[in-house]
């Protein structure tokens, strides 16, 4: 598995990925503001992808700045999840946008306990792993589920 910078190429991956949890995020591959989103990620170089068996395994768009970073999208592919992708995503973002920038924290908007993307996903026991903790509700997502912020220290 290759993790890189996303280039203007990968956007088709990212609409894939889009495809294959939009029961979980809401409609995201024919709305203009996440191809924005996207394509902004990628062009100031906080968007990542993660390369595995030719494809696109999985994605991470970034945001923030020194002392709050943010998560804004991650996504792996259903085929190969569990096996380290969405870590290895996670890792490089703190490699290339978190480290030597000073103390703070990142935070990530994720399920709530009792959505399904919670659950079936792995997404909040994800995070648990990686040191995020629980840090209050968050805006319920478009498709009706509960939301939460999730937050991990950092610092130098």
């Amino acid at each position: 598995m290759i993790v890189r910078l996303a280039e203007e190429g990968d956007f088709s991956g990212f609409l894939a990925l889009a495809a294959g949890v939009e029961e979980w995020f809401g409609p995201m591959v024919g709305e203009a503001g996440f191809h924005d989103a996207v394509r902004g990620c990628i062009r100031r170089a906080r968007a990542l992808v993660a390369e595995s068996g030719g494809g696109v395994a999985g994605g991470l768009l970034f945001g923030g700045e020194a002392p709050v970073f943010r998560v804004h999208w991650l996504v792996v592919a259903e085929d190969v999840r569990g096996q380290g992708v969405g870590q290895a995503l996670m890792g490089e973002a703190e490699r290339r946008f978190v480290r030597g920038r000073g103390a703070g924290c990142v935070e990530v908007v994720t399920f709530g306990a009792d959505h399904p993307g919670a659950v079936v996903g792995g997404a909040r026991v994800f995070y648990e792993r990686l040191g995020f903790r629980p840090a209050g509700p968050a805006p319920d997502g478009p498709e009706g589920g509960t939301r939460e912020v999730f937050r991990r220290v950092v610092g130098e």
